[in-house]
């Protein structure tokens, strides 16, 4: 054995993979696909019927969940895709700070201060009317693939 000290950079996460395997004749609309590395909604699935030497291909057609941008991939049916991990978890807004960072209230207690305002016009001028008001506002975060955004409210009522 050698006597050399091996050094591993450590990461934040655990390796969890961002993505998992999922064959593409499997993967049905509203479902998740990961496309030219964006994770993506699937809204539109056509397949086509094999050739004489080919295989069945899906025809995916996805909304990225992140900036709406609309991605197309054609895939054989036999072959595997990567789907993201989409996870939702919704946190209370305690602050908007004015450099358009928005400071969370997580379950354990914690606060979370790296989120920003959301770019939907509608979303973002209800999230700061309803703050301005007082109101008590609980935001739902969507996040897949290293990247996180705020993508729905909810008004739990006034603050007491």
């Amino acid at each position: 054995m050698s006597d050399e000290e091996h050094h591993f950079d450590s990461k934040a996460d655990a390796g969890a993979s961002k993505t998992y395997p999922q064959q593409a004749g499997a993967i049905r609309k509203n479902g998740y696909i990961v496309i030219k590395a964006r994770p993506c909604k699937v809204v539109e699935v056509s397949t086509s019927k094999t050739g004489k030497h080919g295989h069945a291909k899906c025809h995916f057609v996805g909304i990225d969940i992140f900036n709406g941008k609309k991605l197309e991939d054609i895939v054989p049916s036999s072959h595997n895709c990567d789907v993201p991990h989409v996870n939702r978890t919704d946190y209370q807004l305690i602050d908007i700070s004015e450099d358009g960072f928005v400071s969370l209230l997580t379950e354990n207690g914690n606060t979370k201060d790296d989120l920003r305002l959301p770019t939907d016009e509608n979303l973002l001028s209800q999230i700061k009317d309803g703050f301005a008001d007082g109101k008590d506002l609980v935001v739902t975060v969507m996040s897949a693939m290293g990247e996180e955004q705020i993508c729905a409210l909810k008004d739990i009522g006034p603050k007491n």
